[in-house]
């Protein structure tokens, strides 16, 4: 199959969580023998118009920032690719246009993958609203991104939930390190509210416990001043960015992984923790799909107050250990390509009903 992937921005561009989930489903297709081209900004030195990277074919669309270049410049660079499907990013709105374009020049569905829900300001949200009407099937990791997207007005029969994926392969493979029972792991900003594990855990002082804070970002010395401010510095450990390989490796380690940021469209730290046999605690926040993970899991609670993340843990420690959870074998990554292969099947049929 010949997959085109719109994404503007592409992990060499942008770090986000969303970014990062095309570009992985991308480089799944590859490794399965599908024929995939990300048309993108240039992200690569030289004067080539494309890179293949790991099997990844990257087409540069348009040069200079401005969006509506790489729309506009988008339907022409496609057609010649003849794609069997346009998988597109929903950010930023313009380039869906130029898909749409594409997807009716060539006769061929178009996807988009929409993950942060957050509102736009100004004219930027208008044109994100008339966007979400533009593809055949919106694609979206989590239930609260779905209500997101059926509050920009797309009917909600037209819009499939495709979670993230863990590789089940590597945690059964990792071995695990022993560095602390507790683990928190996320970028470390406002919307981290590492303050709620922290406080948490000041409530349980005469309880011997160790905890980790993996990730980095601008608060991160607020966080930890706030440790010291608690008396429980010696006690947190900080440790930074770390390679997925480490992260699965303390994953498997720890007993229990913490959730507490307010906004997260997956919770794919949570995510790779549960599969490495973690008991889960997250705290509920109406911008955060974390709960979704956990729900009816007997080895996950879902808190609301400081008080009750202390009691959590408390009960958190008479469960057994684990250090692989097979129930998240759903997850794995064939199983979630697989899930995008059907769409785009479902999309081709249709198509040439049509």
């Amino acid at each position: 199959m010949r997959v085109a992937v719109v994404a503007e921005a592409t992990v060499h561009h942008d770090d986000t969580d969303g970014a990062a989930r095309l570009e992985g489903t991308a480089q799944q297709l590859a490794a399965r023998g599908h024929e995939v081209a990300v048309f993108c900004d240039q992200w690569w030195d030289g004067d080539r118009m494309e890179f293949v990277d790991d099997r990844v074919r990257y087409r540069a669309v348009a040069e200079g920032d401005p969006h509506w270049r790489f729309a506009a410049q988008l339907p022409a660079r496609i057609r010649l690719f003849d794609p069997d499907v346009i998988h597109a990013s929903h950010h930023p709105p313009h380039a869906v246009y130029g898909a749409k374009i594409a997807s009716l020049l060539t006769r061929t569905p178009l996807v988009v993958d929409w993950y942060d829900h957050r509102p736009l300001p100004d004219w930027r949200e208008r044109l994100r609203r008339g966007a979400a009407q533009l593809p055949d099937r919106a694609i979206v990791p989590s239930r609260l991104v779905r209500t997101g997207v059926r509050e920009l007005g797309r009917a909600g029969d037209s819009i499939d939930v495709i979670p993230n994926c863990v590789d089940m392969d590597a945690i059964r493979e990792t071995e695990p390190e022993d560095v602390a029972e507790i683990v928190y792991a996320r970028r470390l900003d406002r919307d981290a509210n590492l303050e709620s594990l922290l406080l948490g855990l000041a409530e349980l002082r005469d309880v011997g416990w160790e905890a980790a804070v993996i990730g980095d970002g601008p608060d991160r010395e607020r966080y930890e001043e706030h440790a010291a401010d608690l008396r429980i510095d010696d006690r947190v450990t900080f440790l930074g960015e770390q390679p997925e390989a480490r992260r699965l490796a303390i994953y498997k380690g720890a007993h229990v992984f913490a959730h507490t940021a307010t906004y997260t469209p997956f919770a794919t730290e949570l995510l790779q923790a549960l599969a490495c046999g973690c008991v889960a605690i997250t705290e509920y926040h109406a911008e955060s799909s974390a709960h979704e993970l956990i729900e009816h899991r007997e080895r996950g609670f879902r808190v609301t107050s400081e008080s009750e993340f202390a009691d959590a843990l408390r009960a958190a420690a008479d469960l057994p250990r684990w250090d692989v959870d097979e129930d998240f074998a759903a997850y794995d990554e064939r199983e979630i390509l697989e899930q995008y292969l059907a769409r785009y099947r479902s999309l081709q049929s249709a198509y040439g009903l049509l």
